[in-house]
């Protein structure tokens, strides 16, 4: 069994054939309304993402329980280069949340 392998491409339809076609598929009338399809698409939110939109709206609110004379002040100090990481304590909050969320 041998296969040719003939390197061309099939031919490609003219332009005006397709235009045609489709127009005569289409129909010729133009000026009619289109009417719009109702829209069957639904979203069921779970309660985790209920509880998220929750808070969300509730931190948008005001300013929770933010201290905003703290937040001023470690601006300031990062602007000023005199703001200084405490690596230990950071560590220990982390190994704190860890211990707290595998409970």
């Amino acid at each position: 069994m041998t296969h040719k392998i003939d390197g061309g491409l099939p031919a490609a339809r003219p332009p005006e054939a397709a235009v045609t076609s489709a127009t005569a598929r289409a129909g010729t009338e133009r000026n009619a309304p289109v009417g719009a399809t109702t829209a069957t698409d639904s979203v069921r939110l779970t309660g985790e993402a209920e509880g998220l939109q929750a808070l969300e709206r509730q931190l948008g609110n005001g300013p929770a329980s933010i201290d905003i004379a703290r937040v001023n002040a470690v601006r300031s100090a990062i602007a000023d280069g005199s703001y200084r990481v405490d690596s230990q304590a950071i560590a220990t909050r982390m190994l704190d949340l860890d211990r707290e969320l595998s409970k």
